[in-house]
């Protein structure tokens, strides 16, 4: 079976996916936000979660923390997630971009000793962001409805049936010990978490309705990484 009959054949099943689960809930009353009345519940219950747990983690990681030592944990992930981000590159057809970020994991898993250190980045290959929800909009696959999962946050319809795709391709996630795959996870979420402190303290004190400026957001960024050849 050639590559293209394989990603006509995946992105038919994502589109009768879409419609499938469209039409049981009720799309199209509302085109931007359908299910605000679900999203802000889930949204409530997120916040909560976050200011019980995610949000002293992150705080309290941040500050026993060295820079040095955040700085190399962030590298790590972020190395890992090249592998994924080269191959929905690839998948798009950015093929100079697919090709820079399996460079970036080789040169940074091995002269950045297992990815602790950017050396990449330094030598001038630039960071790109990737994964499958990505990938079907290039493909296509039209969004569906704004969808607040559960922890997860924001996301829609489209990408969040691409969501367990994307964690069977993280390299994390997918390779190792339950062990390790559990406490890889959550340093990942508390470090990420860490790293968005200034920014969602900022985003509570200006915005009027938290709800609708990260879906805004949100919605206008996944557009503009879906796009972004038109913009160039």
């Amino acid at each position: 079976m050639s590559a293209c009959t394989t990603v006509t054949k995946v992105k038919t099943k994502a589109l009768a996916t879409l419609e499938k689960v469209s039409e049981k809930t009720g799309i199209g009353n509302n085109p931007d936000d359908p299910l605000e009345g679900f999203n802000r519940s889930m949204f409530a219950f997120n916040e909560s979660v976050d200011s019980a747990v995610l949000k002293p983690a992150a705080q309290a990681y941040q500050k026993v923390t060295p820079g040095v030592v955040k700085t190399a944990v962030g590298n790590f992930f972020s190395n890992a997630g090249d592998v994924w981000t080269a191959v929905n590159n690839v998948l798009q057809g950015n093929f100079a971009d697919g090709a820079n970020d399996f460079m970036r994991f080789a040169i940074n898993t091995t002269i950045g000793v297992g990815g602790l250190i950017d050396v990449a980045s330094a030598g001038g290959m630039p960071k790109h962001q990737a994964d499958f929800g990505q990938t079907l909009g290039v493909w296509g696959v039209p969004a569906g409805p704004y969808v607040v999962l559960p922890i997860l946050g924001p996301s829609t319809l489209r990408d969040s049936l691409a969501t367990p795709i994307d964690f069977k391709g993280d390299i994390l996630y997918s390779r190792g010990s339950v062990a390790f795959r559990n406490t890889s996870s959550v340093l990942r979420i508390v470090d990420k978490r860490a790293n968005a402190l200034d920014a969602v303290n900022l985003i509570e004190e200006a915005a009027l309705d938290k709800y609708v400026f990260i879906r805004g957001a949100y919605l206008q960024r996944r557009e503009s990484q879906i796009h972004k050849d038109d913009q160039e």
